[in-house]
């Protein structure tokens, strides 16, 4: 079975307009460069057209990765998204880190939008399924690499 891509209605979009480009525009310029590399002779010492070629598997393999991404997901149009109670995907909150004792702020992701240096955290990571559920004053243990972390919801918003 394949894998379901949770996706906020920005990434759908996002993504859908990606896949318009790599095929219409993007394609047509690989087609361009390995055309012009072709013209250049024989083919066997030729490294601009290789490097054509390999740019061309790439841009296959991404339309690919779009498609498999854009069959397989479910867009998140949650109808509880105003709730501001316990943390859901689509959740900014705020935590205080018990360790370092400062305040740290993240926003609730499906996992195509992972960006944990940018603060946008996984549902399906470690910290973001132990955050799912969880209300402001609770306490969350997460298992990390690093040994045990401790946070403290503070605050959740509708990011």
């Amino acid at each position: 079975m394949a894998k379901e891509y949770k996706l906020s209605p920005e990434r759908f979009e996002k993504l859908k307009e990606e896949l318009n480009y790599l095929k219409t525009v993007r394609e047509k310029e690989v087609a361009d460069q390995i055309k012009e590399a072709r013209s250049f002779g024989d083919l066997s010492e030729n490294s601009e057209y290789d490097e054509a070629k390999n740019e061309q598997g790439k841009l296959y393999s991404r339309i690919a990765e779009v498609e498999n991404i854009l069959a397989n997901c479910i867009v998140i149009e949650d109808e509880h998204s105003d709730d501001t109670t316990m943390v859901r995907l689509g959740s900014r909150i705020t935590v205080l880190d018990k360790e370092f004792e400062e305040e740290v702020q993240y926003e609730v992701v499906g996992s195509q939008e992972a960006d944990p240096m940018n603060g946008l955290i996984s549902e399906d990571s470690p910290f973001g399924k132990a955050l799912l559920g969880k209300a402001v004053g609770d306490e969350v243990e997460v298992e990390a690499p690093a040994g045990t972390l401790y946070y403290k919801i503070l605050n959740i918003q509708k990011a």
